[in-house]
């Protein structure tokens, strides 16, 4: 499946809108020694980075959710509203 960095990040903005309510900049790179994306969560000057596989970034392009994903997020944002 081909799609943008920014395609994905505007995906996962649009299915977790809990990432921006909390005041959370996601940036994304490709990590190709995990085959995936690191989603870099940003508040101020804190950061949590959580790795998205491929494969779920392509789900996530069909609208589909990724349970693992949103748990690391959830943590992430909880790790970064204590900060």
């Amino acid at each position: 499946m081909g799609y943008t960095q920014v395609a994905l990040e505007d995906k996962i903005l649009q299915m977790y809108p809990e990432i921006y309510n909390a005041g959370i900049t996601p940036r994304l790179s490709f990590d190709s020694g995990r085959n995936a994306w690191a989603v870099n969560f940003v508040k101020g000057k804190q950061s949590f980075i959580v790795y998205l596989d491929k494969k779920d970034a392509d789900s996530c392009m069909d609208n589909t959710y990724c349970e693992a994903f949103k748990k690391a997020m959830n943590t992430a944002i909880r790790n970064l509203e204590k900060s």
